[in-house]
């Protein structure tokens, strides 16, 4: 991890189609590991919807195997990948006029909020890169990036994107990255997580041995 794109063979009977889902969504994922590196939220305001990529840069214990590949690496994994659609864009609709806002920017911050609230991490320790992108692109591009790396808090540990599902509405189970990285103060009026934080544990231990093997 990351994977390694595949070229297409030279001697191959189908067509090259520069306008292909896997060649659009590529572009825009090499687009976004082009940007600059931003702290976690980025420090000025902006506005748009789009992708992005969020880093850890610490040493927690559990992560070590992410943090070693990272350092020797040219291309870094993140550890989560995630977008930002338009207000109302999950209402449907094909409103190519509608304003964006400042969703992206938005997204951003409500994960740094839910970072520093885990007793367990520290915001200074993350990074972040964002692409603001026409709204059409938007999920083929993170289902791509999703693909391409492979990111824990996407994959493994999930629930880290999650919302308080607001009052009255706690019967669903706490999530993994809620148990792993406590503090979220509505996380713990939900139903305990069905996984126990040692077999959670576990599963990263082995995740992290698929992923980056030697």
């Amino acid at each position: 991890m990351p994977k390694q794109d595949q070229p297409l063979a030279a001697n191959s009977s189908k067509p090259f189609n520069p306008l292909s889902k896997s060649h659009l969504a590529r572009s825009v994922a090499d687009a976004l590991l082009s940007a600059q590196i931003h702290p976690l939220p980025p420090s000025e305001k902006f506005a748009g919807a789009g992708v992005y990529a969020i880093y850890y840069t610490a040493s927690l214990p559990m992560y070590k195997p992410l943090i070693s590949h990272n350092r020797s690496s040219e291309i870094p994994a993140p550890i989560y990948v995630g977008k930002a659609i338009p207000s109302g864009g999950r209402k449907g609709g094909m409103d190519f006029e509608a304003a964006v806002g400042n969703s992206l920017f938005n997204r951003l911050s409500e994960h740094a909020d839910s970072i520093s609230h885990a007793s367990n991490l520290k915001i200074g320790d993350f990074q972040c890169r964002y692409l603001v992108v026409d709204d059409i692109w938007i999920p083929l591009a993170e289902s791509m990036l999703i693909d391409r790396f492979q990111p824990i808090w996407n994959l493994e540990i999930d629930g880290f994107g999650n919302h308080d599902p607001g009052s009255g509405r706690h019967q669903q189970k706490k999530s993994p990255w809620d148990v792993i990285h406590p503090g979220r103060e509505w996380a713990d009026r939900l139903q305990p997580c069905a996984r126990s934080r040692a077999e959670i544990e576990t599963r990263i231990a082995a995740f992290f041995a698929a992923h980056f093997r030697n």
